[in-house]
């Protein structure tokens, strides 16, 4: 599926893969790796070269955000500096690869990102809960979140994982509803483009 948001393309491949987006020179995460035929095809209907692709951001290390990092060759990966030893090591664990059926390849990670950090013009918003270095993203001028697997269109993100914590995300909640969202884009599932607040509101009301 491919879905145009303002001057974002959202591409969702499969249930097993996570959203893949697309601004401009920019992807936030990149799913499995095991679509790559599909991948390309829809690039290639969006009249893009994927080698033009200069960065790929992933909201944290799980396996079906990162799997498919190797095939933007000539793109630099930003990660959250308590996760980069996932992509840096191939760590294979802390990934759940396996869940996955699949392997994590090592690949230097070319920026470690931390809260407060600016990328392209996205302020970068540490919400540990589903994983310790999890991200999410947030345009300022547009109102955009891109929330990884924090928080979804109907509930949050696990956090009975490695790294994962019910407090944190708790707190990690409560500074995503300080803020002004107009559009919510998660790392799974639909995003949510209207009554955001009522959305989060809600969400955060049966997660408590």
């Amino acid at each position: 599926m491919l879905k145009k948001i303002g001057n974002v393309t959202l591409i969702d491949l499969s249930d097993s893969d996570s959203n893949i987006y697309v601004i401009d020179n920019m992807v936030i995460d990149s799913g499995t790796g095991f679509n790559f035929n599909r991948l390309m095809s829809i690039f290639s209907a969006m009249k893009k070269d994927i080698a033009s692709i200069e960065w790929v951001v992933n909201t944290h290390g799980h396996f079906d955000h990162i799997g498919g990092n190797g095939y933007f060759l000539n793109a630099k990966i930003a990660i959250h500096e308590l996760e980069a030893s996932i992509l840096e090591n191939g760590d294979n664990d802390m990934s759940f690869s396996e869940f996955f059926n699949g392997q994590v390849h090592p690949r230097n990670v070319d920026r470690k990102l931390k809260e407060g950090d600016e990328i392209n013009g996205f302020k970068v918003i540490h919400t540990p809960g589903h994983s310790l270095g999890s991200i999410c993203l947030y345009d300022e001028k547009e109102k955009i979140l891109f929330s990884g697997d924090t928080v979804f269109a109907e509930g949050v993100g696990r956090t009975d994982l490695p790294g994962g914590s019910q407090e944190d995300m708790k707190k990690s909640l409560e500074r995503l509803k300080g803020l002004e969202i107009a559009k919510l884009l998660p790392g799974h599932g639909a995003p949510v483009l209207e009554n955001v607040k009522l959305a989060m509101d809600s969400i955060s009301d049966s997660f408590y």
